[in-house]
């Protein structure tokens, strides 16, 4: 099924990203809590990609295995910073055979000391979009940043790119983690405005342990709340207190965010079925 038909229904949806193992000797775990992941039947899964496609055989198998097992709609996550076309179209192929239909198109982290872009190759999501576009009647969906992507010289310069991404043919947007949620509804009302219509799932994560946060952080400039910040500081040195606190913030994301018309929520899952069970188990009534 479609991704942008799901969204089309007249409800709230919730979906879960997963990731694949990096090696065959971690696969039957990460496949394991994938599955059980899928037994909470979420309207969909998400399955990253590795980088220059290192894990790529491993997000369509655990895709495959997901839509097999338990009729689960997938989104397979396709990056291009180290990838030919070539290679794009082989893998493309392989997910046509597999029957998946939902693409998450991403330029992807650029390595370091890498050579990009490839000559004759991808330089932006947009130009990936437009070339699965060619390739067949898939699904589209792209990444957006409600602070603004971190290699971006500011925000208007940002929601310009994705711009572009949109009318390259992406269906839906889903964004990066936030944890004030009016960083969010100030996001989607400046991209309205800009013309931007097609659906927005806002990306949550629970955070469990202090690591996590820090180097996501790093990674992504992501903006911290004085309450979060605090929830952190007192309660960071205590593993089961800091998850049962994340999971908590999360949910009061997750439900005002839907009390304020955000119908598309998708939760950074990492790979925790107990995060994803906690989440779903506090939502059961507002998800119905």
């Amino acid at each position: 099924m479609k991704i942008r038909d799901i969204l089309q229904k007249d409800r709230s949806t919730i979906s879960f990203e997963v990731f694949p193992p990096k090696t065959m000797d971690n696969y039957a775990s990460g496949e394991k809590a994938t599955m059980k992941i899928a037994e909470l039947q979420p309207d969909f899964m998400s399955i990253t990609y590795g980088a220059g496609g290192g894990t790529s055989a491993y997000t369509i198998d655990i895709a495959a295995n997901l839509m097999k097992t338990y009729n689960t709609p997938v989104l397979t996550h396709l990056t291009c910073v180290s990838s030919t076309k070539e290679k794009v179209h082989e893998v493309l192929g392989q997910m046509k055979d597999h029957g998946i239909e939902n693409v998450l198109a991403l330029r992807g982290d650029i390595p370091a000391a890498s050579e990009f872009p490839l000559p004759g190759q991808y330089h932006y999501a947009a130009e990936l979009i437009e070339d699965i576009k060619s390739q067949g009647d898939f699904c589209i969906g792209a990444a957006c940043y409600p602070e603004g992507h971190v290699e971006a010289p500011n925000q208007r310069e940002d929601m310009r790119h994705l711009k572009e991404k949109v009318d390259a043919g992406c269906d839906f947007l889903t964004t990066q983690m936030f944890f004030d949620n009016s960083v969010m509804y100030s996001f989607l009302y400046q991209i309205r405005e800009m013309g931007i219509t097609v659906p927005v799932l806002a990306g949550v994560m629970p955070v469990t342990n202090k690591k996590q946060i820090k180097r996501s952080c790093e990674l992504s400039g992501t903006y911290l709340p004085t309450r979060f910040k605090r929830m952190v500081d007192k309660f960071g040195d205590d593993p089961a207190s800091m998850k049962q606190a994340g999971i908590a913030y999360a949910t009061e994301q997750i439900i005002d965010l839907i009390a304020n018309g955000v119908k598309g929520i998708h939760v950074y899952s990492m790979n925790k079925p107990e995060i994803a069970q906690a989440v779903m188990h506090n939502l059961s009534e507002i998800l119905k």
